[in-house]
Order: structure tokens, then sequence, then C-alpha cells
């Protein structure tokens, strides 16, 4: 294998391990800016030695056993072993060998409770909301910060000193490595839902990189999910969240061409669609709205993608509905982005031209200069009102902004479709 395709494997590889890696390292040594030093020395290590000894069998476990002995020898110097012995007490203070046994045993406990504590530590009250949330992107998504400022639309040396200082912080306070308790669990509720979902949105909609969709980032937010739901089964948002994470999912099938091109919603095949997963939506859906959740945002999300999972066809979806349900959506949570997504579905349901004034009051709107699917909406509704000079200007300009490869190939080929076509379709 050429050494570019070994440091691509690397790169897939480090996406999919990189979350429980850390948290499984965090968990022991109680310093989430250590453990993610200690996954990054173990990627090191492969990125000098796969290339000379080919990719292991099982990379995940290798780069597992890499960072284990690392975080061992680093608790076996001084300091850190006698902290260690203080946290597990006195049974434990026998000798280095039983502190570094202590820590194979635990890095091998369920992974599922590791990264659920993990997202509680990001999302601690001693950090800022911006901070929590990118945070949390970092060690549990694995984004870079580029990645980070994209999915925020702000710079990315803001995102990288948000990072610093948030592990900065999180180790001055000597944040513990738990679950909290109840009460404070729900006041930490709503950063912990949306750190989730921004993780899941990563994972249906990569912002960088070749590949349209990152399926192991939606099932990590989808078990976080999950979890949350089963501890907190009386708060709506939780099912809200968890109903529109597998309405949203249950479309992955359908989303990609055979050579991994992206389809669009309006054309994908809707057999492909998992059915197991809409009937765990609208269950879920179903919970939050019966506990009195129905308005709240991720609940109205939910019962936006419950209209497209109805429709049995393209055609049947309730277009007006979805549209209102944008309105209340905006009313709760005011946002450019929601705006925009209520564009398209007032132009679905009422004509290009309607979505479109909406789309040009959205021109001066600063948080969305470099946003993408701004011009990608308007290029879209220019194109089905016939002006197609304009339409392939404002694709063009999309495709220039994105920094996903394979939406860009989609972006440009709507811009070029602009030229061929003498009438919108």
């Amino acid at each position: 294998m050429a050494a570019a395709d070994i440091h691509r494997t690397i790169e897939a590889v480090w996406r999919i391990e990189s979350a429980r890696l850390i948290a499984g390292l965090a968990r022991m040594v109680r310093d989430v800016g250590l453990a993610e030093e200690l996954a990054q020395d173990a990627l090191v290590t492969a990125l000098e030695k796969w290339p000379e000894s080919g990719v292991p069998d099982n990379p995940g476990a290798w780069l597992t056993a890499t960072a284990k002995r690392r975080a061992i020898d680093h608790l076996r110097r001084g300091k850190m072993l006698d902290r260690k012995h203080e946290e597990i007490g006195r049974e434990l203070e026998e000798s280095q060998a039983s502190a570094a046994d202590d820590v194979e045993a635990a890095l091998d406990n369920p992974i599922e409770d590791d990264l659920l504590r993990l997202v509680f530590i990001a999302c601690h009250p001693v950090l800022s909301r911006e901070a929590r949330v990118a945070l949390t992107l970092r060690l549990l998504g694995g984004l870079t910060t580029d990645e980070i400022a994209r999915a925020f639309l702000v710079g990315e040396p803001t995102i990288a000193q948000r990072i610093v200082r948030a592990k900065r912080t999180l180790a001055e306070a000597q944040v513990p490595f738990e679950v909290p308790r109840r009460e404070e669990l729900q006041a930490r509720l709503a950063s912990v839902l949306e750190v989730i979902y921004l993780i899941f949105n990563e994972g249906y909609a990569a912002t960088a990189g070749d590949d349209w969709m990152r399926p192991e980032l939606c099932a990590d937010a989808l078990r976080l999910g999950r979890i949350v739901a089963e501890l907190l089964p009386r708060e709506p948002e939780v099912h809200g969240l968890v109903a529109l994470m597998e309405i949203q999912a249950s479309r992955a099938a359908a989303r990609t061409g055979p050579g991994g091109a992206p389809i669009l919603l309006l054309d994908q095949d809707r057999t492909r669609w998992d059915q197991l997963l809409i009937r765990r939506g609208l269950a879920a859906l179903a919970r939050a709205e019966a506990l009195g959740g129905a308005f709240g945002p991720y609940a109205l999300q939910a019962a936006i993608a419950a209209c497209h999972a109805r429709a049995r066809t393209a055609d049947e979806t309730d277009w007006r509905r979805i549209s209102a349900l944008y309105a209340a959506l905006g009313e709760v949570t005011p946002s450019p982005i929601v705006e925009l997504n209520r564009a398209v579905a007032v132009a679905m349901a009422f004509g290009p031209a309607a979505g479109l004034e909406l789309v040009d009051r959205l021109n001066a709107e600063p948080t969305l200069a470099e946003y993408h699917l701004l011009p990608a909406v308007r290029g879209d509704l220019l194109f089905k009102l016939g002006r197609l000079d304009e339409a392939r200007a404002e694709f063009e300009r999309a495709a220039e902004l994105t920094r996903n490869a394979r939406e860009r190939d989609l972006l440009l080929q709507r811009a070029a479709a602009c030229a061929a076509d003498p009438a919108p379709a």
C-alpha cells in the first residue's frame, strides 16, 4: 500500500476510534487534555510505524493498546501515580504495577459509559456554551478546528482558542470524570443535547473531506442520545432529539449513489429508507408529544422530518405543514439557518418566487456570508424561475465555499446544467 493510501487509512481510523480512545483514557487519567495528548501520541506512532510495517488487521485495537501503554507509563511516573492511589483507595496503594493493572481493566469497561461521561465533562458549567460544544466536537467527533469553525460559522483561531482554554479550565477545576447527579444533569441537559445533535449533523452531512457522510459519527450520536433518553425518560426534548436523529438516519442508504455521489432528498429512492428507524423515530416523537414537548426545538424538527418520512413519494410531501413548522421553530429558536430552511419549504408550498423573496432577505446576514447553502438554495430557486445565468453564478459560488468534495461536484453539475438547459425542469 502506498504511503498516501496508508495516511488516508490512518485518518479514517482516527475518525472512527478517537472518541472511544480519548474517553477511555480520560476515565483513568482524569484529565481530558492529557487523555487527548496520549491518544495523539498513539496516532503519531501509527504515522511513524504503519508506512513501514503496514496497517494492522485491527487498527483500532492497535491504537488502543499503544495508548494504554503510554497511559500506564505516565501513571507510573510519580505525581500521577500518587494521585491515582488517593482516588481509588488504600487497597490499591500497593505498587505501581497494581495501578497499571487498574488502568488496563478500566480501559476495557463498556465504551458507551465512557463516551457519555466525556460528553458531560465537555458540557460542564465551568465552560462557556461555545467552549462546551467546540470541545465535545473535537473530543467525540474527532473534528479538526477548521471543521468545527465551519460548523459554527466563525473563524478557526477563535475555535482553537476555545478548545485550548476549555481543556485548561477543566484541568484547573479538577472536574470529575462522571455523569452528574440528577439535579445537576437537568441543568446541563440543553447543552448536552445540542452537542449530540451537532455531532450527528457532522456525520450526516460532513463539512469537509471526500465523503458526503460519516456514518460512525451518526452512530455515536444516536447511541449517546438513546443513553440520555434512558437516563431521563420524562424529558420530552431528549425524545424529540432521538426522534429527529432516528428519522434522519433512516435515509442514510438512499443519500448516496453507488460511487458515493450525494442524492438530494426529493430524488431519493424512498424504498431504501430504513423503516425500522422511521418507526423508532415516530415512536420517540409520540413520547415527546405525550410529555408535553410538541413545541420544543428538537420535537419541532422531528415533526418536520416526520412529514418527509410519512410521504410515500416526494410529491405527497405536506410542504405547507413543513413551512408552518419551520415558522414555529423560528419563533422558538430564531436563526438565519432556520429562516433559510423555511424559505425552501415556502418555495415548495407556494412557488419559487415566494421562497426567493425570503432568501434575498438573508443576503446581508453576516453569519451566512461564507455559508455555502445560501447561494446553493438561491441558485436552485433562480433555476426554477428560469434565470439560468444567475443560477449558474450562485451554484459556482456555493461550490467555491463548500469544503466537501462530493458536495462541490454536485454543485458544479448543477451549474453546468444551467448552461445546458434552455428552460427550468
